[in-house]
């Protein structure tokens, strides 16, 4: 391949058009696409040093940076090509040679409606105070479901949205909010310094790129509590791991007291992840919903078990779902097959007793809670993305 601006944007619209999630770039190797969840080789030469090289002067922007390549290790950013996508860059080097991993985003903020997410969300679009997580494992889709909300809450709302990512993902146009967005080592050192600051810049609604660490939960759970409503990620599974994984970031000494604060600031959880649809044509997003009602408060503040917060989940009127619910929902819609909703539930004996006789009685229900409370998912600390297929080569041709 012989690489040039022209050739590396039309690799960036090839990987649009196509669906493309993640573009791998390895010195020496043919360039790679996720789609579907696999991935697929390209069919081009493999790219050369020189190559690579001239796919850094590119997309960084730095001068002083590009000066120190051949000794440059990470580098975090974002390329933008016109109007066709954004991509986000993870630069590094393995075995002496580069390694450029891209994340696509698409220009367009995505609706809810187009990302076929359920109505239960409304109730965190219109939430006015406390913290909401979004929680899943890398490539997820979390960066869209949460751009969905706040494009929601963008057009319907007059508020102050104040972002702090790393980098800038989905780029707002203000519509009846106002949206300030702040990047990682170009607006900002630190998460910590920008929540610092968040708090005397008027915002009504903050959104944190990642919850990475003690302190930054602390601002955030400070945000919540003084009356902003407050949104950001977390690498979880589902929602009694995200409150471990919070929980176990501080010291055992103030474990007890960040349980009673998260009971009191946070207001629900979004965990989800994609799943391959019946079709085979794409992937479709399966989440758990959580709001921090009577029931999920002891289970939080550690007065109730956190296995029972899974039942608890289950056992409301909408306004929350349990994986295995939403799985079910997918499959009798057809959206996907039985053998991925089994493999992707929480508890698969019991999915299938569910589908059987609509629902599960006490005797299930308890068994249920052992197995979900036993669940490795549950006891954190690093989740793992699913295992997916290679289904081969594509056959696309950039040359």
């Amino acid at each position: 391949m012989s690489m040039s601006k022209e050739t590396f944007h039309k690799l960036l619209k090839l990987a649009t058009v196509n669906g493309v999630s993640d573009i791998h770039l390895r010195e020496g190797e043919n360039p790679y696409f996720r789609m579907k969840g696999g991935l697929k080789k390209i069919k081009a030469d493999p790219l050369s040093k020189e190559d690579m090289l001239i796919i850094c002067r590119i997309i960084i922007p730095d001068q002083e940076i590009l000066k120190r390549i051949e000794t440059l290790k990470e580098y975090d950013g974002s390329y933008q090509y016109g109007k066709i996508c954004r991509v986000r860059i993870s630069l590094l080097k393995f075995q002496g040679r580069i390694a450029i991993i891209m994340r696509v985003i698409n220009i367009k903020v995505p609706t809810m409606a187009e990302l076929g997410l359920p109505p239960a969300l409304k109730g965190f679009v219109n939430a006015k105070r406390g913290l909401v997580l979004v929680t899943g494992v890398t490539g997820s889709g979390k960066s869209s479901t949460l751009a969905s909300i706040i494009q929601e809450i963008n057009r319907t709302r007059e508020e102050h949205i104040l972002t702090i990512e790393d980098p800038i993902e989905f780029i707002f146009t203000s519509e009846k909010s106002r949206i300030t967005q702040r990047e990682l080592g170009e607006d900002t050192d630190s998460f910590k310094d920008a929540l610092r600051g968040a708090l005397r810049q008027d915002p009504d609604i903050i959104v944190i790129g990642e919850l990475r660490d003690a302190e930054t939960i602390q601002i955030s759970m400070k945000a919540a509590e003084t009356g902003h409503l407050v949104f950001a990620t977390v690498h979880t599974t589902n929602a009694p791991a995200t409150i471990n994984r919070i929980v176990s970031m501080f010291p055992p000494e103030e474990q007890d007291n960040v349980k009673l604060r998260l009971s009191e600031c946070l207001f629900g959880s979004i965990s989800q992840r994609l799943l391959p649809t019946m079709d085979g044509k794409g992937r479709i997003c399966a989440q758990e919903i959580m709001v921090n009602k009577v029931g999920i408060q002891d289970c939080i503040s550690g007065k109730e078990p956190l296995s029972k917060m899974y039942i608890t989940i289950e056992k409301s009127k909408g306004e929350m779902q349990s994986f295995d619910q939403h799985l079910t929902k997918l499959y009798k819609e057809k959206s996907i097959s039985f053998e991925v909703a089994s493999g992707a539930a929480s508890s698969p004996s019991n999915f299938e007793r569910n589908l059987e006789f609509g629902g599960s009685d006490k005797e299930d229900q308890d068994e249920h809670e052992e197995q979900h409370k036993e669940s490795p998912e549950n006891q954190d600390i690093e989740s793992q993305d699913d295992v997916e297929e290679n289904t081969g080569d594509l056959s696309l041709d950039i040359n």
